[in-house]
């Protein structure tokens, strides 16, 4: 496994965060991960673990307390995390996500406030855009923000809410028609908030309520809820930024190192079925030799082994335009449709090598079978992927006829 999903460049910093990473996952996340997931366990020693590592810290400026670290290094260990139990690795990247949005278009106040805690960990960071009514529409969001003096009262209903319980600060986007005349374009009139709350369920703040966790096929032990808002009371400075009208865009930007992300545990998943897989096919035996030397099985894990380093090249690929500062959101649409397309294969292929044994809960390829289709959605669909994609390459070879 040592050949595959390799990274050229990297500083020794890099390299050593990597490798103690890599080391936590392989002593603490996977030997427990399937019993965690089979009881959906929120994974807290876990979790304090990665605390005590430093790993909430990672993107957060020096000044802030964290580590300073680029995207790349990021996405480097969300994959490493991701090869242990995705499930974790979605507890980290809401928090970055919202550490992110903080950090590229909070107020200097909002950083200061915001950032120390989260870089160690002890506020935990949360998205909110969806809906029950709307995915990817982002343009259809009902929920409202109403300005009343020095606070805003917001009204509404957010759905799949990754760390909605256990998180303590949520960045919640909502439209804000104050000072966007009528016939604004919606994605114009659209503001996020900073909304503090207390870990749990039930009413977390007056006028906030979080009704309990969603019960899902895969990924779990990460808590995944709605959100309802009712007479909610925000202070003002609480706006992403200080202005109103920029939620949209703010949250597009954190949306884009959220797509690295998803493509980064993709490559993690699946790098990790490709183990299962190489593994078991040394170990089954049929015929009198081992599978993997039927040029059937052999054929299969080529085909995996490729996939897997293809997916890690274009996920490496889009974190380090972003980290050069450059739009991205052609590099990050691409690797996060193809690793996430591409560990659904390798997934379902080895479950295929592990035969009838890949259908028992026994076996950890049962869980990745699960847990995989959520990254063909999370993020924006595939087809979602492919109209950005689309778009950009058409922006990028516009022909003058």
């Amino acid at each position: 496994m040592a050949r595959l999903a390799q990274t050229h460049g990297l500083t020794d910093v890099q390299q050593e965060i990597l490798a103690t990473v890599r080391d936590f996952v392989d002593k603490e996340i996977i030997p427990v991960a399937t019993e965690l997931e089979h009881r959906d366990e929120y994974p807290q020693q876990i979790v304090d673990g990665l605390k005590e590592l430093g790993v909430f810290g990672l993107m957060i400026p020096e000044e802030y307390g964290g580590l300073g670290e680029s995207l790349l290094t990021y996405a480097l260990c969300v994959e490493e995390i991701a090869r242990g139990w995705m499930s974790v690795s979605g507890i980290i990247n809401t928090h970055f996500i919202v550490a992110y949005m903080l950090k590229q278009h909070g107020t200097q106040e909002q950083k200061e406030y915001f950032l120390p805690r989260m870089a160690a960990g002890e506020t935990r960071g949360a998205f909110s855009m969806s809906e029950p009514g709307l995915g990817s529409d982002v343009s259809a969001i009902t929920s409202k923000a109403v300005k009343d003096g020095d606070e805003y009262v917001l009204n509404g209903q957010k759905m799949w809410l990754t760390n909605g319980g256990t998180s303590t600060l949520v960045a919640v986007l909502v439209r804000s028609d104050e000072g966007h005349p009528e016939g604004t374009a919606p994605h114009k009139s659209m503001t996020t908030f900073l909304v503090e709350k207390e870990p749990g369920f039930g009413e977390v703040r007056p006028g906030l309520t979080i009704p309990g966790k969603i019960d899902k096929m895969g990924y779990k032990g990460v808590d995944t809820t709605e959100l309802i808002m009712d007479g909610l009371r925000i202070p003002a400075d609480r706006v992403l930024g200080g202005v109103t009208g920029r939620g949209f865009y703010q949250m597009m930007d954190g949306v884009e190192v959220g797509r690295v992300n998803v493509a980064a545990r993709g490559c993690g998943v699946a790098q990790r079925a490709f183990e299962l897989g190489v593994q078991y096919a040394q170990q089954r035996h049929t015929f009198g030799k081992p599978i993997a030397q039927h040029q059937a099985i052999q054929f299969k894990l080529a085909e995996m082994a490729t996939k897997v380093e293809a997916a890690h090249a274009m996920m490496v690929n889009a974190a380090r335009k972003k980290d050069s500062g450059e739009r991205n959101d052609l590099e990050a649409g691409m690797a996060k449709y193809l690793a996430s397309e591409y560990c659904k294969e390798v997934v379902e292929d080895a479950f295929r090598i592990h035969g009838g044994y890949g259908f028992s809960k026994e076996y950890e390829i049962e869980r990745l079978y699960r847990e995989a289709p959520m990254l063909l959605i999370g993020e924006g669909t595939a087809e979602i992927q492919k109209m950005i994609i689309g778009r950009r390459l058409l922006e990028e070879y516009h022909f003058q006829g």
